[in-house]
Formats: structure tokens, C-alpha cells, sequence
């Protein structure tokens, strides 16, 4: 049940150059349709969770289910480079951060580097959280701020948390909230948490 419950608050809720020629390239009429598809259903799910009401475990679980068929295809459309775009590199980083394995985490990070290195800006934020995931993953603490868990011993929290590491102008570079908005989240995360 408990990793569930990460499961489910990680479900809510940056490092590798690509040559010169392809900072340029966006999104558009060469993006792979299967992909975008892919991260509508990632998202529309993600929609209909409800972070202030109990946990609806027939719903985590499919999603769950539907994450992994969509993790192993996101992966396989990868190797057979199939994914070229910056949106493809974007999409595909979405759907791997929903993994739980560190490795995951790691790959979602380099796809959100390529999408920014594709010139995706938009990108900056989950190549943030991804790399938080990854860190927190291995033992370490998050360094950006992105990632929020609960869990009955501790109640809503972002630790472990490396507050110091990175200055509030490089979360504002990378779209990431700085830490006093941070808080406020947080604040209101515990405000409307279920009550166990």
C-alpha cells in the first residue's frame, strides 16, 4: 500500500548536449502521432485523480497498469528511433518519470534534456523533476524542489530536500517555483490532505 501511495503522489505532480543544428527544431507535423496519443492518455488520467479526496485504489491501479504498457512502448519507440522531435523527446519524458525505478527516472531526464536541447523550453521543468526523482530515488535529496509525498508517518512532505544547493534564480531559469511559493504548496497540500 505504501507504494502505492508514492505511487499515486508521484502519478500528481534537469545533463547531455545535442549538436548546434538541433536547438532549433520544435514540434510539428513530424511528431509522432502514437506518441502524442500516448501522453494525452498519460495526462487525462492523471485528470480525474482528486489529491484532496481518499485514494480510488480501482483507479491507481489501472493507472498504474496503463503506465507501464506506455512506459515499455515510449522505450521501444525510442530504440527503433522512432521519437525525433522535441515534443516526442517531451511526450516520452512524461511517461517515463511514471516509472519507480531509478533507471526510469534517469531516462525521462535525458529525453526532457533533449526535447530542451530540441529547443522545447517548456521542457526545462521536468528535466527538473526528473533528475529530483532520480536523486530521491538512489537515497540522495531532491535538489529543485518538485517533488511532494505523503505518507502516514510524516504527513504531507518534499523531504529529503537539499534546500541550499540551488539558488532560487536557477528554479526561476528552469520553471520551477521558487522555494517560498514552494511552501505555500506545500502549506496547502497539508491543509486539504485526507485526515488518516
Amino acid at each position: 500500500m505504501v507504494a502505492m501511495r508514492i505511487m499515486f503522489v508521484a502519478a500528481l505532480g534537469c545533463m547531455m548536449l545535442l549538436p548546434v543544428q538541433l536547438h532549433a527544431q520544435a514540434g510539428g507535423a513530424n511528431d509522432n502521432p502514437e506518441m502524442r496519443a500516448m501522453f494525452e492518455a498519460d495526462q487525462t488520467i492523471r485528470a480525474s485523480i482528486n489529491p484532496a479526496k481518499p485514494i480510488d485504489v480501482a483507479l491507481v491501479r489501472r493507472m498504474i497498469a496503463e503506465d507501464a504498457a506506455r512506459r515499455a512502448k515510449s522505450q521501444t519507440m525510442l530504440r527503433e528511433g522512432r521519437l525525433n522531435t522535441a515534443d516526442d523527446y517531451y511526450r516520452a519524458a512524461f511517461i517515463l518519470q511514471h516509472g519507480s525505478q531509478a533507471s526510469d527516472y534517469l531516462l525521462a531526464h535525458s529525453l526532457a534534456m533533449a526535447a530542451v536541447a530540441r529547443g522545447k523550453a517548456e521542457a526545462n521543468w521536468i528535466a527538473a523533476a526528473t533528475l529530483d526523482r532520480y536523486l530521491m530515488k538512489i537515497g540522495q535529496s531532491q535538489i529543485y524542489g518538485t517533488q511532494y509525498g505523503r505518507s502516514k508517518e510524516n504527513g504531507v512532505s518534499m523531504d529529503p530536500y537539499d534546500r541550499e544547493m540551488v539558488p532560487d534564480s536557477l528554479r526561476a531559469a528552469l520553471g520551477v517555483p521558487v522555494q517560498v511559493e514552494q511552501m505555500k504548496k506545500l502549506d496547502s497540500m497539508k491543509a486539504t490532505a485526507p485526515k488518516p
